[in-house]
């Protein structure tokens, strides 16, 4: 259903080394880095993607000033990813919102992790894979 979709940052070399480190696990990785030159109002703005196989998917943007927080969930192709998620996100300036563990509530298998990141989004590795 979704083809992109984009956050945004006030500190961007902060956040983009949180994203770098929280998708080296998951299989993700930087697609594409620029410099918003055509942007009258912000001609240094920074911004990259981050996908697989030169696919654009996940758009990290800098920003001047700070917006509402977003909460995005990544999937995993396993358990023991979710829970690599979560301690890249801790070791790279995140805080814990909730430890890799299973979410019954929401379905049967679904294992998740949740932390904020430097911007103040609610990010989630997700597993819907029985153990």
């Amino acid at each position: 259903m979704i083809d992109h979709m984009s956050t945004y940052t006030t500190d961007y070399l902060a956040a983009k080394s949180f994203y770098q480190a929280v998708f080296s696990v998951l299989g993700y990785s930087l697609q594409i880095e620029l410099v918003a030159e055509w942007n009258h109002d912000f001609p240094t703005q920074r911004m990259c993607a981050f996908g697989v196989d030169g696919q654009f998917t996940f758009w990290l943007i800098e920003t001047k000033e700070k917006f509402t927080p977003r909460h995005v969930a990544f999937s995993a192709a396993s358990r023991s990813a979710v829970v690599q998620f979560h301690d890249q996100a801790l070791q790279h300036g995140g805080t814990d919102n909730g430890e890799p563990g299973l979410r019954p509530m929401y379905q049967e298998h679904y294992y998740a992790a949740f932390a904020i990141d430097v911007d103040g989004n609610n990010v989630e590795a997700v597993c819907h894979l029985p153990e």
